[in-house]
């Protein structure tokens, strides 16, 4: 792992390669998406779209359907208590608060906004929540548990969608397979800064690929948007 993690500093022209081949593979499956998908963005693109999440990883995924939308974060305290809700209702409520926070903020604006998306993510080990890692401690302390435990984590991400005054919501669940790892490798994939920001510790897209052993569901719900199942729900949105 101590060697996959510095692998960009040893092979430059490998790394200039991949890069170029598979920046041709996502132009390539760029178009068939938005091929795919034209009916409802011509629905969507007359529309104002909000994006209530400040997640560049979300953004992106959003960015490939070719969907015209602007990114407000919110400033929602995220500070509900776990305890008093189901990882489903935890993450729903914390999107709700989102989508709410972003609303009140543009409610006022001459063109106001026609559809809020919130998002919120969060892993789950043996019945425990796990957010976003604050130290390089707690990211060590996750990492640890969620490769030596022997069973998957779970991730779940709760979707709100503001739809003029109507709202949506659902919470998309994929599992996580991870292999063992060694306390040098956690260490290691540490101080990458990978797992800084990110629900669970681990950047399923990046370098925690290398430790990733197998999913059931949505990659992309790992990632943070579950672009399914927030495509179909658009879907029966805009065509009601």
């Amino acid at each position: 792992m101590k060697d996959l993690c510095l692998l960009n500093s040893k092979y430059k022209y490998s790394e200039r390669t991949f890069h170029f081949v598979w920046y041709v593979y996502k132009r390539k499956k760029h178009k068939l998406i938005v091929t795919m998908l034209k009916p409802l963005l011509d629905k969507l693109n007359t529309m104002r779209v909000i994006l209530a999440s400040s997640s560049p990883q979300r953004k992106l995924i959003l960015e490939s359907t070719s969907l015209q939308f602007e990114v407000h974060s919110s400033n929602f305290e995220e500070n509900l208590r776990p305890e008093d809700y189901t990882f489903s209702e935890f993450v729903e409520e914390t999107a709700l608060g989102k989508v709410a926070d972003v609303y009140e903020r543009l409610k006022g604006d001459t063109r106001k906004p026609d559809i809020i998306i919130g998002v919120d993510t969060m892993v789950t080990l043996d019945g425990r929540m796990y957010g976003k890692p604050q130290t390089r401690e707690e990211a060590i302390e996750t990492i640890t548990k969620l490769t030596s435990a022997g069973i998957p984590n779970v991730v779940y991400t709760g979707v709100v969608i503001k739809y003029r005054e109507n709202i949506e919501k659902f919470t998309a669940v994929t599992t996580v397979y991870m292999g063992k790892l060694t306390k040098e490798e956690i260490i290691a994939y540490v101080d990458t800064g990978e797992p800084m920001g990110k629900a669970g510790g681990y950047g399923i897209q990046g370098i925690a690929s290398t430790f990733v052993e197998r999913i059931e569901g949505d990659f992309n719900n790992v990632i943070g948007l579950p672009l399914y199942q927030l495509t179909q729900k658009l879907k029966e949105i805009v065509n009601r």
